[in-house]
């Protein structure tokens, strides 16, 4: 079952009308093309472990379940504090969660999918009775601020559930899914065995997100459109028994394609990426918390959730509450 939800966004608003004095772009051209309003950046003493340490402890709170008791600790992200060790260990020490597995997942926009998908096998087992998934980026530090085309998209923040074992809800069905072939197609060049940093390196911005954007739109459409008919076929269930569809937030066009494709309303699909933006593993936990506090959701309603990101990796799942 999801036992409990959470989220964490820094504090500094980054909105359209900001990117204005060092872009050649607009707050008209941004909506119209992404549907994105504003983002937020964390501050400069902030790193990724602290975002995802804060999203984690409120999905505790609201699960009411003792650190002791989590068994197990993934965390989804492509922008851990440091390339080694994982992210998950720097959240851990954070929590003070003990000696219990604790890793990351590195599938881009597609991680939390992944990383519930994972842990979900572990609570099924019996191996652990409670596990905490965060998705969490701190993408503010890895984009390119000089390139419009990528960094009027993302912005940094914070997603968390409880997964625990029970009759009632969880995860009713999930697929996950990757193509190498467009491995290139949203990439960081550099910082990698393929393009190693030194010190001195005159490497421009081949350290920063790099996107072909048509090849990542068009996949996400065809791909997020399969994978949820694939989840609703294995739970045998049909657009009118989902209460919601959150969908990863990266653009609203996409969006508004795959509901048109599943024939599904857009008033049953949860939007944050106005406010904000492509938190990449981030988005579908945080929109799936905030649905949560506001009454949006509730207990026994069945929601879709659906991603794709770098790799290409892809995935979707269907949730009871």
């Amino acid at each position: 079952m999801i036992a409990g939800t959470g989220s964490y966004l820094p504090r500094r608003v980054v909105a359209n009308s900001d990117l204005e004095s060092f872009l050649d772009t607009s707050d008209a051209w941004i909506r119209d093309r992404t549907g994105i309003g504003a983002r937020r950046v964390a501050s400069d003493d902030e790193v990724t472990s602290d975002l995802a340490a804060h999203a984690a402890e409120r999905a505790l709170e609201r699960a009411g379940i003792a650190r002791e008791d989590v068994g197990l600790l993934v965390v989804a992200t492509v922008t851990p504090d440091t390339p080694m060790p994982s992210c998950a260990v720097r959240v851990q020490k954070k929590l003070g969660l003990g000696t219990i597995p604790a890793f990351d997942l590195s599938a881009a926009c597609a991680g939390f999918l992944y990383g519930i998908t994972v842990a979900d096998q572990f609570v099924r087992s019996g191996k652990v009775e409670h596990a905490l998934v965060v998705g969490v980026e701190l993408l503010s530090r890895v984009v390119n601020w000089d390139d419009r085309t990528t960094a009027v998209l993302f912005g940094d923040g914070a997603g968390a559930v409880v997964l625990s074992g029970g009759e009632r809800g969880g995860i009713l069905g999930a697929s996950i899914r990757a193509d190498g072939a467009l491995a290139d197609a949203l990439v960081i060049p550099a910082g990698g065995s393929r393009e190693p940093i030194s010190r001195g390196d005159d490497v421009g911005a081949r350290n920063k997100v790099q996107m072909v954007g048509q090849e990542i739109f068009r996949a996400a459409i065809a791909r997020m459109s399969e994978v949820i008919g694939e989840v609703l076929d294995e739970t045998g269930l049909g657009v009118d028994d989902i209460a919601a569809f959150i969908p990863h937030q990266a653009n609203l066009r996409i969006i508004e394609a795959v509901a048109d494709r599943l024939g599904a309303p857009m008033s049953k699909f949860v939007l944050t990426l106005e406010r904000y933006g492509n938190t990449s593993s981030a988005s579908i936990p945080i929109a799936l918390d905030e649905a949560v506090r506001s009454g949006r959701l509730s207990a026994g309603d069945k929601v879709v959730l659906a991603a794709l990101g770098a790799g290409v990796a892809w995935g979707g799942a269907v949730i009871e509450l």
